[in-house]
């Protein structure tokens, strides 16, 4: 009995995790294109070797007016996300990322590197991203003006000092 039980279980959890999820799976293609992960893009990466990294010159790209000569860049939020995605979607990535990574190249240049090859291929998307993000910032913007200015008018109505004139028309 305690067999056709676990038996019950293990087919009852293996069903329900095969129905498709249409609703993640569209999220996750869309979220892939707003990133730029195209196949064209994974094709590119997995041709990526050791010496791909090894071999790339940073030092023009780095150098800075700062103490050490190295100007330290964060990612912006949206070449976090796409990292994010495409360590998950290119296990060659992911595998290369591991054996460089803290050894022969910091975390910081692995991403500059990556981010310098790929340019061309992901670059109109964060372009894209960007003017997002600024017509959302615009429109958040035109709202709290669009707030402050009625109520700078209902202000200005209540602090007019009443009219001399009369109210009706006299006759």
């Amino acid at each position: 009995m305690n067999n056709v039980y676990s038996w019950f279980r293990r087919t009852k959890n293996k069903s329900s995790s095969l129905l498709p999820t249409t609703t993640s799976t569209t999220n996750q293609i869309n979220e892939q294109q707003m990133y730029g992960i195209t196949d064209e893009l994974i094709e590119f990466i997995k041709s990526f070797t050791l010496e791909t990294f090894r071999n790339f010159n940073l030092q023009d790209e780095e150098l800075g007016d700062d103490e050490s000569g190295i100007v330290h860049k964060d990612l912006s939020n949206w070449q976090e996300k796409h990292a994010i995605l495409i360590l998950s979607k290119v296990k060659e990535l992911s595998q290369l990322r591991f054996r460089l990574c803290p050894r022969y190249l910091k975390e910081q240049e692995f991403w500059r590197i990556y981010f310098t090859l790929v340019k061309n291929y992901v670059a109109k998307y964060e372009l894209h991203a960007i003017r997002l993000e600024t017509l959302k910032q615009a429109e958040i913007e035109n709202k709290k003006s669009f707030r402050t200015s009625g109520y700078e008018v209902e202000m200005l109505e209540a602090k007019k000092p009443p009219s001399l004139e009369p109210q009706t028309p006299l006759e």
